[in-house]
């Protein structure tokens, strides 16, 4: 099973609940103590936890993973959201089918996107 890390964009109480109610390991920015950093400070502390990164930020993680790519970097995966407005319940859902689905062998170096997951 995956363990996530919540960024500050789409850290929420009610999601870390349902997510930690379904058996998921999950941590935030907050927890980390890491508000306020930088994208790929927060790219590389998800990386330096092997968690895999949940963001709403889709461009900039985006291009980071291809940076990191090029560079021969690795990271724990990243889980991309398109729709700010997609609620909690359903993110929520969404996110236990993937981190029951996948390992974090499967997703290592990968982007997934939210949205297929439907």
């Amino acid at each position: 099973m995956l363990r996530l890390y919540l960024d500050e964009d789409a850290m929420s109480a009610a999601l870390v609940r349902a997510l930690s109610d379904g058996g998921v390991d999950v941590s935030t920015a907050s927890r980390e103590g890491a508000r306020g950093r930088e994208d790929a400070e927060q790219l590389a502390l998800a990386t330096s936890l092997e968690r895999t990164l949940y963001t709403f930020n889709v461009r900039d993680f985006a291009r980071l993973h291809a940076m990191w790519l090029r560079q021969g970097r690795h990271h724990a995966g990243i889980i991309l959201v398109n729709d700010q407005r997609l609620p909690v319940g359903e993110q929520a859902r969404r996110l236990l089918m993937l981190a029951t689905s996948l390992s974090p062998q499967d997703i290592a170096d990968r982007i997934e996107f939210l949205g297929a997951w439907g």
